[in-house]
């Protein structure tokens, strides 16, 4: 199905991007097979009415003639639909080399890949190699996580989603209907962030906790999307990244190192621990649960009996 309709929508291009003249809906019909199929006047209407959206969503200018008779056509004119020349310099080749490099452990490899090659046939300096390397540190977007890709083309085509998610409190996964915004990835984790429809509210979600496949739903967003998705502040403020107080804990020699990145002290206990004072935030307890044995919480109380509290809800699972 999604063949066809990629078929159907160059078809539809090549039409508009090919006549001299506004094609009415008629003409189009008959000139595209996919509209011939169609079972009934109202059932193309609406194909082509979906078809011209997705177009103009995709960028293709497509302007609405209307003659002397009333009748109105349309047409994608070339020279609304051209790109200017296009122009880097070693600095901007340098970075597009360095993106498409931070992407070769995904899915999107190929697509960076092609991109890069496009420009270098639009104009882009021979003397420049994209790939060359312009530093020791080579930057590297993992993604292991099986959701990736069908989140990414969710948040694309903003289609709803559902999938079975298991939070850090709980014994067994929940099933879990967004509406997808965004992906991002902090510090070697990827989140999305999206609206539940289960809950009605915006919500933070762990790839890594999503167990099973992820299934798109038919149908249009009920959630308006906002202008900023703020997905690294919300997880930064889950891990006590906006704290304003500090929580001791012990934690046992070389382990948890990212608790040991935000300590603010660091004791040397003896017999294979060590004490730690770290800011102490919402959602402080979720992430300490995570590192398992290797912690233990001396203070706060309330702290220390939200650690317990969600490690026997693990261990009841």
């Amino acid at each position: 199905m999604a063949i066809a309709k990629a078929e159907r929508l160059m078809n539809l291009a090549l039409c508009l991007l090919g006549t001299r003249r506004p094609l009415s809906k008629r003409e189009l019909r008959e000139s595209i097979e996919a509209y011939l199929e169609a079972g009934s006047d109202d059932s193309f209407n609406r194909m082509f009415e979906r078809d011209k959206d997705d177009l103009r969503e995709l960028g293709l200018v497509i302007e609405t003639v209307e003659n002397l008779d009333g009748d109105v056509g349309y047409l994608a004119r070339r020279d609304s639909n051209r790109l200017p020349p296009i122009t880097l310099d070693a600095e901007e080749a340098a970075a597009l080399g360095l993106a498409a490099k931070v992407w070769q452990q995904a899915r999107l490899a190929g697509a960076a890949s092609g991109a890069l090659q496009k420009l270098r046939a639009a104009g882009l300096p021979e003397d420049v190699d994209p790939y060359e390397a312009h530093s020791a540190l080579e930057p590297r977007i993992p993604v292991h996580e099986a959701a990736f890709e069908p989140l990414m083309l969710a948040c694309r085509d903003r289609r709803p989603v559902v999938f079975d998610y298991r939070k850090a409190t709980a014994a067994r996964p929940e099933t879990r209907h967004v509406e997808p915004w965004a992906l991002e990835c902090w510090r070697g984790h990827w989140y999305l962030a999206g609206w539940d429809r289960d809950r009605g509210a915006e919500r933070v979600f762990r790839l890594s906790r999503i167990t099973g496949k992820v299934r798109s739903r038919s149908g249009r967003f009920t959630a308006e999307i906002p202008d900023v998705v703020t997905v690294r502040e919300t997880v930064a403020s889950w891990a006590g990244e906006n704290a304003d107080r500090s929580a001791l804990i012990r934690l046992r020699a070389e382990a948890g190192y990212p608790l040991r990145a935000k300590a603010t002290a660091v004791r040397e206990l003896g017999d294979g621990w060590d004490e730690l004072e770290i800011p102490y935030g919402h959602g402080l307890d979720a992430w300490l649960v995570e590192f398992g044995p290797d912690v233990v919480v001396l203070e706060p109380a309330e702290l220390r009996a939200d650690v317990v509290d969600r490690l026997r809800a693990v261990a009841k699972g």
